[in-house]
């Protein structure tokens, strides 16, 4: 893979700001070097600045000369950080991208200038090992731009170019989905431990049986019922397990957690 010269800097380096740039080192495509962090408080980039990452506590200062601008701060800091750096936007070099749940490209661009190129964003935090999904979306970028955030992301998992108005959507599906998924792990090892296991022997068997069911599905291009039905047999100990579950909400839980997750997403910044 070569290796980019592009500079990218990522205003609100929190737990996705910094999983970001840890992906696209490790991915190869990007160096430390190129990358540049801000953080209001830079004691807590001292080791992304150990490993050579250039951190930063000003934005504009961060901002210049930067080739891709990546926005990753809180729905309640955007306006504030876009009226800091506004007067500083280089809109003809400079690619505008921004992984804020909630924020429309022409949220931004009003804030900005309407002329400016915007990508709206979706990773999830497993960016950080390149086993993202992530979405994103745009209503004004070029071909070229849009190839160029692919690249960026699918160094750290799977992309797919979507319609802005399912990008809320995106959000509770993929990003909030991490958690929903992490959650049901985590009960079925609390269940391992019920039957018998020691609880670190039971999260590990549950993460790993969780990983096998996912790879089924992405390698084989698999539907789960297709798979669901190699595991049930006539009166066995898995249907009978399935059914209690399902007695009990499961499958009707998941379902309203991802629409609520979607609704409270699509109000995060205009609620500010």
């Amino acid at each position: 893979m070569e290796q980019s010269t592009k500079k990218i800097t990522i205003i609100g380096s929190g737990n996705m700001g910094m999983s970001l740039a840890k992906g696209l080192v490790k991915s190869g495509l990007y160096t430390a070097g190129n990358i540049t962090l801000t953080r209001r408080n830079n004691n807590l980039l001292a080791s992304f600045a150990e490993q050579g990452f250039e951190v930063s506590t000003s934005n504009i200062h961060a901002v210049k000369g930067a080739d891709i601008i990546i926005l990753a701060v809180l729905p309640q800091q955007v306006n504030t950080v876009l009226d800091e750096i506004k007067n500083t936007i280089d809109i003809k070099n400079q690619l505008f991208v921004s992984i804020v749940s909630g924020v429309t490209c022409k949220n931004i661009k009003d804030k900005l200038f309407d002329d400016l190129e915007v990508i709206r964003v979706m990773p999830n935090t497993a960016i950080a090992i390149q086993q993202s999904m992530t979405c994103f979306a745009s209503d004004n970028a070029s071909a070229q731009s849009l190839k160029t955030v692919k690249e960026i992301f699918d160094t750290v998992g799977i992309t797919l170019q979507i319609n802005e108005d399912l990008m809320t959507s995106a959000t509770a599906l993929c990003a909030c989905g991490i958690a929903f998924f992490l959650r049901s792990v985590r009960a079925a090892s609390q269940g391992g431990v019920e039957v018998g296991f020691h609880a670190h022997d039971a999260l590990m068997m549950a993460a790993q049986t969780a990983k096998g069911a996912a790879d089924l599905l992405l390698q084989l291009a698999s539907h789960p019922e297709h798979e669901i039905d190699k595991v049930t047999s006539p009166k066995g100990c898995t249907i009978a397990g399935l059914n209690e579950m399902e007695h009990n909400g499961f499958s009707s839980a998941m379902i309203k957690g991802i629409k609520t997750s979607a609704k409270i997403a699509g109000e995060l910044y205009t609620k500010n």
